[in-house]
């Protein structure tokens, strides 16, 4: 899968799981190359459309890259998107991380917006 992006192309192989994807999204996280991990996370959500688990997983860390950039709206956005995934009778068995840090990260988006 070739996915584009402004500044850089990653090659993302077919073969490689779900774990690995994570993985190196979190080392381009680290290394601030916010495209790539961005890029890894959108191929980890289309490649587990059927697990819900990985699916929040990855709009989660999208949303957040996007707080980190200060795209307040796009974090907002897909933070009510995540949470979203928790308003079923189901949202026990969720991860339930993903639900709380949403919240934080949400609140940390309202006080930087009311300064």
């Amino acid at each position: 899968m070739l996915l584009s992006s402004c500044a850089t192309t990653v090659t993302i192989g077919e073969d490689m799981s779900s774990a690995e994807i994570i993985q190196r999204a979190q080392e381009a996280l680290d290394r601030n190359r916010y495209n790539i991990a961005i890029q890894y996370y959108e191929a980890l959500n289309e490649r587990n459309r059927s697990s819900v688990d990985l699916v929040i997983t990855s709009e989660y860390h999208i949303a957040f890259i996007n707080y980190k950039q200060k795209k307040y709206a796009e974090a907002r956005e897909g933070l009510n998107g995540v949470l979203a995934y928790y308003d079923s009778p189901d949202q026990i068995l969720l991860p339930q991380h993903f639900k709380r840090l949403s919240q934080i990260v949400l609140q940390s988006i309202d006080e930087k917006e009311a300064k």
